[in-house]
């Protein structure tokens, strides 16, 4: 695999900091490893199932809903606890304070009471000291339990024809779509079905649950959200939030779904705690995962668009169905992202987008990586793929002909402007790189002379804005202690899972002091320590995160500074902490010694920080404001290789460029930018998620059923760059979030895929290619473009 190095050699590290801060060559700006990285290969990370079991510690295990959706009519508790092994069950009557879980909406039990409304809804926990025994006990919960089986709706159509809603639908509307769609030269109507995706972490949901003296509780929980966990266990022991502390060194992965759904299995455990007065600890095997939690939404998109010759959309009607599942968990903010992500790079002047949250009798869904703003995205770059094809030109003129400028053609449906547009010389420096123009001719010829192998290439962008969609969430906060021997221990609110946060913070609180990074170390987040804390998601952990930990570490520089003015009689300007050093006038001393100094004068040597994004602001009714504090940008070109008679396919090469403004970490963000670019591609060719027709069942529940990329396939040539960019905004370091936006980046794999099979028609007919694009699906595709079907 290429590994580019010009993205290190490229990137210019100027500072935005204060004129006594570090120089950018002291940590800021450089490709540094994980601060686990060897922890983790020498499997000395601990996560929470590493962590040594008190004595006298149960196992939970949860007895689940055979049924889509039923009354529940009777639990036989006493026969469960006779079983051999059990030491109790908990049932919704256990919890002493109230039994729901749902991150916004309160629908959304711990346990089932009254109801089932899922497949594999959580009915009873089952607690023994030995796990394998309570879960077989568990898995038996269909002899122990009675309910009448009522009608279910398993599919977002049933659910839309039938007006069940887990919110109210939304809107997003500028100008007159219908009027422009009316008067357009030429329309296309066209419908596409886009699945979910499992977050497939390789730590799945776990909590282990420690009562303490009084009504405290400890909770070390595998969460993306620290500070929702501690409410939601508060709620269901009935105490206040002061009792709880969660804590959370690491997770082995999130991708979101362990911001809000984390929280069943944190209260199932600690009402076992509380109730039994022993340490609980739950964590589920894979397929119960996949059969309790909830995943990434899938889409129905319907639409009508008007178009001009040269294929600029004039106006388009768009209507979004999503599947939410039984219970509304994060459904509105995703759909709202999803409408808010129509646009993507381009400039549409009339546009009228509804969205749907339908309730199923499936799984709650709820955040995943992106959190709706792919889905949305995605709709407009397959509209754009067909108006190409309808009009035989290359999708990329028409997405160019399209693309957001820079004069009046720069504000968004929802009334942002996009004061940072550098997307037309992003992709111009893409397509001439990666030789998008003579790899087109190429193709042509290739699939001119080749009757069953056959290349598509694609290049897709993207635009995507960063900040949390709900305005208050915008904040966050951080401990910084600097010790007397000069080592230095940071603590922030936002979760490790291997996206490289706490290595990004060590970066920023080391610079901004001047100091070498091992100099600092991240603690665990901890509910005691950061109060309030929003998710670590929407691309926001670094932003957030490191700015507060950023402004704490600055008020202890000034506080040395001053010390250090007052003590040499010179302006505190005159202070510099750079290179592990403090430079005072003329004199250097070693930064340890400035420290133990500082504390003989009784100098404060630790702080707190704070941080709130500035300029947001926005109306959920009108859906206007300015939601996102910037955007980030970046583009790539996939080439593939279709077999048309089995439907296999090969990405044979892939170049990335990427916006993340002035890196504070290179080789983390490539890192990002790679994952990101694999995972999605799974989600939109393999991905596939199947519940049974008839019983509601989750079919594709474990990893020989639901199949996401390996390494074979990686392309063997795969080129990922940074584009080399300084945030307007004045963000931590002048750098942009990485986590969400190039997962739309593959995008350009799956209309590479619809180019390869569009090719079998001469490019005469738009394959109907649902996505993800399984080899069935691209052989029915195959089998339409020969027969002549086309969409829209």
């Amino acid at each position: 695999m290429n590994q580019p190095t010009e993205a290190f050699l490229t990137l210019q590290a100027h500072s935005n900091a204060a004129p006594n801060a570090a120089t950018s060559a002291t940590a800021a700006g450089r490709p540094l490893p994980h601060e686990s990285a060897r922890l983790h290969v020498a499997g000395q990370a601990h996560y929470i199932d590493d962590l040594p079991e008190l004595a006298g510690t149960l196992h939970a295990a949860l007895g689940l809903s055979p049924v889509a959706h039923g009354r529940l009519l009777s639990i036989d508790v006493a026969a469960l606890r006779a079983l051999p092994g059990v030491a109790a069950v908990l049932t919704a009557a256990d919890i002493p304070g109230t039994n729901d879980c749902g991150a916004i909406v309160h629908d959304e039990p711990i346990l089932a009471d009254g109801a089932v409304h899922y497949l594999g809804q959580p009915i009873f926990a089952v607690l023994s000291a030995d796990r394998e025994t309570a879960r077989r006990v568990a898995a038996r919960a269909k002899e122990f339990v009675q309910i009448e089986a009522l009608p279910a709706l398993l599919t977002p159509e049933a659910a839309h024809a039938a007006r069940a809603y887990v919110v109210p639908p939304m809107r997003l509307q500028r100008g007159d779509a219908a009027e422009a769609i009316q008067a357009a030269p030429l329309r296309s109507t066209n419908r596409i079905t886009l699945g979910g995706q499992e977050q497939f972490y390789l730590e799945g949901q776990i909590s282990y649950a420690i009562p303490k003296e009084g009504q405290g509780m400890h909770v070390h929980c595998s969460t993306q959200h620290p500070s929702e966990m501690q409410h939601a266990v508060a709620h269901a022991l009935g105490v206040h939030a002061h009792d709880v502390l969660i804590e959370c060194r690491r997770m082995g992965g999130g991708f979101g779904g362990k911001e809000s759904q984390s929280a069943l299995f944190a209260c199932v455990a600690a009402v076992a705690a509380r109730q039994l007065g022993r340490p609980v600890k739950l964590r589920l095997d894979r397929d119960d995962d996949f059969m309790i939690t909830g995943r990434r939404h899938c889409f129905v998109h319907d639409w009508t668009v008007g178009h001009d010759e040269e294929g600029r959309v004039l106006g388009a009607q768009v209507e979004m169905v999503s599947r939410a599942g039984f219970s509304a968990d994060l459904s509105a903010p995703v759909m709202a992202r999803a409408l808010c992500h129509f646009d993507n790079a381009y400039w549409l002047p009339n546009v009228d987008v509804h969205g749907f949250c339908a309730r199923t009798h499936t799984q709650s869904n709820t955040a995943f990586r992106g959190f709706g703003g792919p889905q949305g995205a995605f709709a407009v770059e397959y509209i754009l793929d067909d108006i190409a094809r309808k009009l035989g030109r290359d999708a990329l003129d028409v997405r160019l002909a399209n693309l957001y400028g820079t004069d009046e053609r720069n504000t968004t449906p929802y009334g942002q402007v996009v004061e940072d547009n550098v997307l037309l010389p992003l992709i111009d420096e893409l397509a001439r790189d990666s030789g998008y123009r003579a790899r087109r001719d190429a193709v042509t010829a290739f699939n001119a002379s080749s009757p069953v192998l056959k290349k598509g290439l694609a290049l897709t962008p993207l635009k995507f804005g960063i900040s949390f969609n709900v305005v208050h969430l915008n904040q966050a906060g951080a401990l910084v202690h600097v010790y007397t021997d000069g080592s230095i221990l940071v603590n922030h609110g936002g979760t490790e899972m291997g996206q490289g946060l706490n290595t990004k913070v060590a970066q920023m609180v080391a610079h901004t002091l001047g100091v070498k990074p091992e100099r600092v170390r991240v603690t665990a987040t901890d509910t005691s320590k950061v109060v309030n804390t929003s998710a670590t998601a929407a691309s926001t952990g670094s932003d957030l995160n490191g700015k507060a930990a950023a402004d704490a570490a600055r008020q202890i520089r000034e506080r040395l500074a001053q010390h250090l003015s007052d003590r040499h009689g010179v302006p505190a300007t005159a202070v510099r902490f750079v290179d592990d050093q403090v430079q005072v006038g003329d004199l250097t001393l070693a930064f340890e010694d400035v420290v133990m100094g500082a504390y003989m004068a009784r100098v404060q040597l630790w702080s707190d920080g704070f941080y709130a994004t500035p300029k947001l602001h926005w109306d959920r009714e009108t859906m206007t404001g300015r939601p996102f504090y910037y955007f980030a940008y970046g583009a790539a070109v996939s080439e593939v290789l279709v077999d048309t008679l089995t439907g296999e396919w090969k990405l044979l090469r892939a170049d990335v460029l990427h916006d993340v403004g002035q890196s504070i970490n290179p080789a983390l963000d490539i890192g990002q930018v790679e994952g990101a670019f694999i995972q999605g591609m799974g989600w939109l060719t393999s991905e596939e998620l199947y519940w049974h027709p008839q019983s509601g069942k989750l079919m594709t529940h474990a990893p020989s059923t639901y199949k996401i990329p390996t390494a074979s396939d990686v392309p063997a040539d795969f080129r990922v760059k940074l584009f080399a960019n300084r945030n307007v905004e004045d963000t931590v370091y002048r750098s942009k979030a990485v986590g969400e936006p190039p997962l739309l980046l593959p995008f350009s794999v799956f209309f590479a895929i619809r180019d390869a099979i569009s090719s079998v028609g001469a490019h005469t007919v738009s394959p109907p290619l649902r996505a993800p694009a399984t080899p069935e699906a691209i052989l029915d595709a195959i089998d339409a473009v020969k027969a002549g079907v086309t969409q829209g």
